[in-house]
């Protein structure tokens, strides 16, 4: 190979290596529906449904009958006198039986165990779905997180590089002899705290995209996820569902796996109770006795004579089982309701808030600050007023940003937990 061909060669893994690392840092950008798509199939989920497995597995356990009982067995054998020659099977004076035994069940516990695993399966079922909505709600939150960090790290940006042109023109009129030393350090001191600002919210950036990463696994990286603007819209959603509340709050994931435990433990109950009826075992057997006869049937009946005592322990743990899953059941209705309730609350809230943000405030401040920028560079206004201007600003579209993002986490989860869809994208306002 010449050294022609080995330059080309050489230039060409460069270029190859330079193009995957600019891939590899390029970002990628994610929605709303991508995070809450991947939350469904993350650890979490994938464990839930592996014990829902389990749990149907145990219908199958818990739904057969009990097996017969094939016995074999030889007797008569005499150690002193011995049994004869000849033949083992047909000659020799030896006892041979073969049976079968079934024991039949009485007081449909069959189907009462069945019952129980059902229910149990369904109460798992619905926990899976109560976790599916959990790791939602978590992307959810974790989705905003990142979009607010975001637009934190655009708007301290902009703060950061007007308080840098502020101290480079200070810097000129000291030159100038147009402004005092004092101020010129005051307006340098606003230029290095707001690079710190962007700093940290660069920082909360990076995290807020760990977290989304953590419980997505989008992406090849963590610091590679940027959410989509996929802001809701304002005002934020319908409440036409508040006077169904009993109704939304039956139909949670929760409450439905709370309910199902109280028919399983009441299945259980029941079964604990039908042990009162005593199973019957019925066997027949075939001897084989030569000698007397080479053709004995034998048929036979057992059952266990329940006296002294009624299974009162069996019955005693499924009542205190009983109780305890219909306890349960009626707090888990109560923290839904208070749940329900705050989210309503939450959900009022955050919308007013947001919309007087976005509406009045925010643009009154940045008409504000524009005209004390406007007044300081005819000097018409002091560094103070300017700076105070600057700040007030800069304290409201943090504010109008963090509004925003929790409008939209709780307008997330009240539509996650009443079952609605989610509110159509209205893109960075």
């Amino acid at each position: 190979m010449s050294i022609r061909q080995l330059l080309l060669l050489a230039s060409l893994l460069l270029s190859a290596t330079a193009q995957a690392q600019t891939a590899a840092a390029a970002p990628l950008p994610v929605s709303l529906q991508q995070a809450l798509q991947a939350a469904q199939d993350n650890l979490d989920v994938v464990l839930a449904r592996r014990t829902l497995a389990g749990a149907q597995a145990d219908i199958t356990s818990a739904d057969r009958a009990p097996f017969p009982a094939l016995s074999a067995s030889v007797s008569q054998i005499d150690l002193q006198n011995g049994n004869g020659s000849g033949n083992l099977l047909h000659e020799r004076t030896v006892d041979k039986s073969v049976g079968l035994d079934w024991t039949w069940e009485r007081g449909n516990k069959r189907e009462l165990r069945t019952r129980a695993a059902q229910r149990a399966a369904d109460a798992v079922q619905a926990d899976l779905d109560e976790t599916s909505i959990q790791q939602k709600v978590f992307a959810l939150t974790g989705f905003y997180d990142l979009l607010a960090a975001q637009e934190r790290v655009a708007e301290v940006t902009q703060i950061e590089r007007s308080a840098a042109e502020l101290a480079r023109i200070a810097a000129r009129r000291l030159q100038a002899g147009d402004l005092s030393a004092q101020e010129t350090a005051r307006t340098e001191i606003e230029a290095q705290r707001a690079r710190s600002d962007l700093r940290l919210a660069e920082l909360e950036q990076q995290r807020a995209a760990l977290l989304l990463w953590q419980l997505t696994s989008l992406g090849g990286a963590p610091g590679q996820l940027q959410a989509r603007p996929d802001w809701p819209a304002l005002p934020g959603g319908s409440l036409n569902a508040v006077a169904a509340l009993d109704e939304l709050i039956e139909a949670r994931a929760d409450v439905r796996a709370a309910r199902a435990r109280v028919q399983a433990t009441q299945a259980a109950l029941d079964n604990s109770s039908a042990q009162k009826k005593s199973d019957i075992t019925w066997g027949v057997s075939y001897d084989h006795y030569p000698g007397t006869s080479t053709a004995l049937v034998a048929l036979r009946m057992s059952m266990p004579l329940q006296w002294g005592y009624g299974y009162e322990g069996e019955i005693g743990r499924a009542s205190a089982q009983l109780a305890q899953a219909q306890d349960a059941l009626e707090k888990t209705r109560r923290l839904a309701r208070l749940e329900l309730q705050r989210l309503q609350h939450e959900l009022q809230s955050t919308a007013a808030r947001t919309e007087a943000y976005e509406a009045e405030i925010l643009p009154r401040a940045r008409r504000v600050a524009e005209g004390a920028e406007l007044a300081y560079r005819k000097g018409a206004l002091s560094l103070t007023d300017l700076l105070d201007a600057r700040r007030t600003l800069r304290a409201t579209v943090l504010e109008a940003v963090a509004a925003r993002s929790e409008h939209a986490k709780t307008l997330g989860v009240w539509q996650l937990r009443t079952g609605q869809t989610l509110t159509a994208a209205a893109g960075t306002p």
